[in-house]
């Protein structure tokens, strides 16, 4: 573990959340435009959603090989060249001029941003001693937040008034600006490549290695659950909001930035929260205010409930993703920028999988009742998860 001084410290942080804000807020900026898109394109808010699921299979299969690419060159110079392919591909999004090209530069876009977060988590883990990584991680995870939020939000907006190419060259300036500021950091602090890095083919051999640690196993397998049960229904909120109260594009967006605001609450408290509660309790706690959220979000009859539910999602889903993201930079030190990666690959193939469960509920009619069966599998993911932090 390298020594930075407290200042460097910030400073990387400071940089890696501006990448990691715009990662975010790319990643979840088409989910207030499916309805739009759909009437733009003419196709179901299902097949709308491909551009969805496809950010999320290109994000999750990329990060085999993002793991060992910042183990051999550099997580920090990795980093720097992902944020600016995504500036690229943004802009080029932009340009889309029907859907499968806008799918197609969606999944180009998803395999840029796949470098960022989760290498930005590998450093924090490298550098960070066990006893303060929950809260730097917590820290780095509240700029992730704020750009979920704004993904959402400006989604929406654009959707009603600029039209969504307009969100996306917002997107390509915001990657630009945070390029070049991680670019010139490089060039002022030379990131040295260990002399024990390993090849590439050998870094890609480690990964099957670590699969076959059960830790690791089972660390992967509960993160892809989690990835497919609240990320799968977060995507399908909007819509929900905008069929079942009637809310405009832009207003479903906006009440859907309340989850933020949940996040958000964990992530400025997270030492308290912590000191309350510990680990443990963390877990379950999340596990519940997620699955409350989601049956209340499914079956209330008030605007107001709608609102509370979404904070309830947003609160629980940081209480439990934050403590399964410490297990993941802990499951194999001596590797772990590929362990750190393989983790929001699981996170982020389970999303896609259960983007595409939902897309067939949405089409029927179904989606509160695939709420209720996502509120049921993130109660059983929660004691799951419980035992399994018991066991560390």
């Amino acid at each position: 573990m390298s020594a930075l001084t407290p200042a460097d410290e910030r400073q990387h942080l400071t940089l890696l959340g501006l990448a990691g804000f715009a990662s975010m807020a790319s990643m979840r900026i088409c989910d207030p435009m499916l309805l739009l898109l759909g009437q733009e394109f003419q196709v179901s808010t299902g097949d709308a959603s491909a551009v969805v699921s496809a950010f999320a299979v290109v994000y999750g299969l990329l990060q085999l090989f993002y793991g060992p690419l910042g183990e051999r060159f550099g997580k920090l110079r990795v980093v720097s060249l992902a944020v600016s392919a995504c500036a690229l591909f943004s802009a080029i999004t932009a340009l889309s001029m029907n859907l499968p090209m806008l799918v197609i530069m969606r999944g180009f876009m998803g395999g840029a941003a796949a470098g960022i977060i989760p290498l930005s988590m590998a450093w924090v883990g490298d550098q960070v001693p066990y006893e303060r990584r929950q809260e730097t991680l917590a820290k780095l995870m509240s700029a992730t937040v704020l750009g979920m939020m704004s993904g959402l939000w400006f989604g929406g907006f654009a959707a009603d008034t600029v039209g969504w190419r307009g969100a996306f060259v917002l997107l390509a300036a915001m990657f630009g600006v945070a390029a070049v500021l991680l670019l010139r950091r490089l060039r002022q602090q030379v990131q040295p490549v260990p002399a024990a890095a390993p090849g590439l083919w050998a870094a890609f051999r480690l990964t099957g290695e670590l699969l076959a640690v059960p830790r690791v196993r089972w660390v992967l397998g509960v993160t892809a659950a989690e990835g497919a049960l609240v990320f799968g229904a977060m995507a399908f909120m909007p819509t929900h909001l905008h069929q079942q109260f009637g809310l405009s594009v832009v207003a479903a967006g906006s009440v859907m930035m309340l989850y933020g605001v949940g996040g958000l609450i964990y992530t400025q408290m997270a030492r308290r929260w912590l000191a309350w509660l510990g680990e443990r309790g963390l877990v379950r706690m999340g596990a519940a205010l997620v699955a409350a959220g989601l049956l209340v979000l499914a079956w209330g009859s008030g605007l107001w409930l709608g609102l509370l539910a979404c904070l309830m999602t947003g609160l629980g889903f940081y209480m439990l993703h934050n403590t399964l993201q410490v297990q993941a930079t802990q499951m194999a030190p001596a590797a772990r920028g590929t362990a750190v990666t393989l983790f929001a690959c699981s996170l982020f193939f389970g999303q896609s999988t259960g983007v595409l469960l939902m897309a067939q509920s949405v089409d029927m009619g179904w989606l509160a009742h695939a709420f209720t069966a996502a509120a049921v599998g993130v109660s059983v993911l929660g004691v799951v998860v419980y035992r399994l932090v018991g066991r560390h």
